[in-house]
């Protein structure tokens, strides 16, 4: 069974295929970004605005970055925060995902991104399916089976709300093996740090999470990664197996992006898209992004509104299809 939302499903762009901008001139530099994350340390969020503000620093484009984590409501509470407190935060990127889609549509929270201004996309990150260090199970022909041999104590568990990206990815992959998506024991845990918790605790026989922050863990000796949802092996961590390869045809990348709070004057909102888009430029990128197992897909202004519109469509359709609408 084939259950796939691909790069090309998101109207994405790869990195072959990227414009880079002119450089920026002086005028155009960025004295500071505040980076705000709606998530707690240690998910994916987290990892991409820091790994993004210290691109930024050390390539010489930010003067200086700062961050705070504010987690809450599926990620709703930033968001909130952002939108109340709009003309005080001029100086803050706050970062955000395929979440911002499906958390919308889900009623999670009442707002979405047409709500605060659309600054760039810039990264995707292939999903990923990890187990304990120390867990029997070491792949997914092995998760298969103890799911099939005990549904209810074979839980899986994500970053993010039920019906979530986390869950989403986790029931996708599920269908794609032949089982009922919505029958899957789900665990939601406020960030991923909290879920890599519970999965060493044994509270979860395993953990839906983006492949960057699996990459994190398994270099740490924390955990196995039993699946990731690209197209083939990714060289940042080249021992981990495809979904595909174990006979389950589903693939999927995560992408993510920053964005300014409502009514940000456009004199920001081009300084930081300049940015970001000379950052694509350095060798420090590079070192973040490789580190990360990244994928670079810059959408910035109108592309990245159409490139949402789009993906909101996708999801959606998906989204009814796994019955979670």
């Amino acid at each position: 069974m084939k259950t796939t939302l691909t790069r090309r499903a998101l109207m994405a762009v790869t990195a072959a295929t990227l414009a880079f901008a002119a450089p920026v001139s002086a005028d155009e530099m960025v004295d500071s970004i505040h980076f705000l994350i709606p998530g707690g340390a240690g998910g994916g969020w987290d990892g991409t605005a820091r790994g993004t503000g210290e691109a930024l620093t050390k390539a010489g484009l930010v003067g200086n970055a700062s961050f705070e984590n504010m987690s809450g409501g599926g990620g709703g509470k930033a968001i909130g925060y952002l939108i109340e407190n709009a003309e005080s935060n001029h100086g803050t990127l706050m970062v955000n995902s395929t979440p911002i889609v499906i958390r919308s549509l889900t009623g999670v929270f009442p707002h979405n991104f047409r709500d605060l201004t659309m600054v760039a996309g810039t990264i995707g990150d292939y999903a990923a399916i990890v187990v304990g260090k120390d867990s029997p199970i070491n792949s997914m022909s092995d998760l298969i089976a103890a799911y099939q041999a005990d549904p209810r104590k074979t839980a899986i568990g994500g970053g993010s709300v039920p019906g979530g990206m986390d869950h989403l990815v986790a029931a996708m992959v599920m269908k794609a093996a032949g089982e009922e998506p919505t029958a899957v024991k789900y665990i939601p845990y406020d960030a991923g740090g909290v879920a890599m918790a519970a999965l060493l605790s044994g509270e979860i026989a395993a953990l839906s999470t983006g492949f960057s922050e699996a990459i994190d863990l398994a270099n740490a000796g924390e955990v196995k990664i039993i699946g990731v949802t690209a197209e083939d092996r990714v060289p940042a961590y080249a021992d981990a197996p495809t979904m595909k390869e174990q006979g389950i045809d589903a693939t999927f990348v995560n992408w993510r992006g920053f964005f300014g709070a409502p009514g940000l004057p456009e004199e920001k909102v081009n300084a930081y898209r300049a940015a970001l888009a000379k950052m694509y430029d350095t060798p420090e990128w590079e070192e973040v992004r490789a580190r990360n197992g990244w994928v670079n897909i810059h959408n910035s202004g109108d592309d990245f509104v159409s490139f949402l519109e789009g993906q909101e469509e996708v999801i959606k359709s998906l989204m009814q299809e796994l019955g979670f609408l």
